[in-house]
């Protein structure tokens, strides 16, 4: 009922910061500011125009009101002949023009850079979710990069127009995003790289400046090698000597540990183990202050391929207070366990 109310669509661009490395030009420039706004101001003329367009043939929106929308800061910038249509015609959508998160559309479009973010890196490691659950590591290049490495060959040096997302500032980042902003009336899909040693007060300046230029949002990413990230750049290392790999049966037995509980690490499988009739395991009791009725915690283990996993838990308690909701929880962390999973999400 809301979509059909408003009518809401979300045209947008992807591949800026190509753009502007085919036209020579660096991201957060002043020139790329201007090319920017005059890319996006005439997005935004011809999505309204077309929009009225269609409501003189179809109808504006059901929940249109003339004089309100008229009078919108947005819409009372734009050209007169635009705005004369939408007073004459009324509008079809009530909001046309976003920025999308168009990370895997970039992909398909041969990797251009994604929406208005800058070029990640020119050549780049990308984790690809495969239909198994399991995940394989990809190395992809820039579209403009490989378009001028074609021309100019791989040895020629890069010009300076040609930046990525961990050579730019912070404020490359918020210039960039203002000028789009502008143009938008809806939301933005942008991510502002901040350093990993960036200061308290430097960090709150960039919300500051965002809030300041007119930005609708700010999300911001730091390098974090605990969480690590979809994208990662990798650093030039020398290659471990790899040690000769052994037959499967042979580098099964010489990982066997002499009982479970010296059995190390976890092995990640996509398929569902089936239950055994007898698992060895663990309960442990635990107290909550304030509570009269302590918890029992078991859990379960399981032996494959010579290494431990956890394969089930259970949790009971006198107090039942909690006892649905404790159900569900143990069961769908046994069914992570039980594939492999990794349970820290919940």
């Amino acid at each position: 009922q809301e979509a059909r109310a408003k009518r809401r669509i979300g045209l947008g661009v992807t591949g800026l910061a190509d753009a502007l490395i085919l036209c020579g030009v660096r991201y957060g420039a002043p020139k790329a500011l201007e090319l920017t706004r005059a890319w996006m101001a005439r997005l935004e003329r011809e999505a309204y125009l077309a929009s009225a367009e269609l409501a003189r043939e179809k109808g504006a929106f059901p929940l249109f009101d003339k004089d309100a929308f008229m009078a919108a800061p947005m819409i009372r910038r734009l050209d007169d002949d635009v705005r004369a249509a939408i007073a004459a015609h009324g509008i079809r959508n009530a909001l046309l023009t976003s920025i999308a998160p168009t990370g895997t559309i970039s992909l398909f479009a041969d990797n251009v850079s994604s929406g208005l973010e800058p070029v990640f890196s020119f050549s780049y490691t990308r984790k690809v979710l495969m239909p198994d659950g399991t995940r394989r590591e990809e190395v992809v290049s820039d579209h403009a990069y490989r378009r001028y490495r074609a021309r100019f060959g791989e040895d020629a040096p890069l010009p300076d127009y040609f930046v990525t997302a961990q050579t730019l500032g912070p404020m490359d980042h918020v210039r960039m995003q203002a000028a789009v902003q502008a143009f938008i009336d809806s939301s933005i899909s942008k991510t502002i790289n901040c350093p990993e040693d960036i200061g308290f007060e430097a960090f709150k300046d960039v919300y500051i400046a965002a809030y300041d230029s007119g930005c609708k949002g700010c999300t911001t990413y730091r390098p974090n090698e605990v969480t690590g990230a979809v994208l990662e750049v990798k650093k030039d290392e020398k290659a471990e000597k790899a040690e000769p790999e052994l037959p499967l049966e042979a580098r099964a037995e010489k990982k066997r540990p002499a009982d479970i509980y010296e059995a190390g690490g976890v092995v990640y499988m996509t398929r569902p183990l089936d239950r055994p009739e007898v698992l060895p395991g663990k309960t442990y009791k635990v107290k909550w202050p304030g509570s009269d009725h302590a918890m029992y915690i078991t859990v379960n283990d399981v032996i494959k391929d010579g290494r431990r996993r956890p394969f089930e838990v259970f949790i009971n308690s006198k107090n039942m207070e909690h006892y649905a909701w404790t159900v569900a929880l143990t069961r769908m962390i046994s069914a992570v366990f039980r594939r492999g999973g990794d349970v820290s999400f919940v």
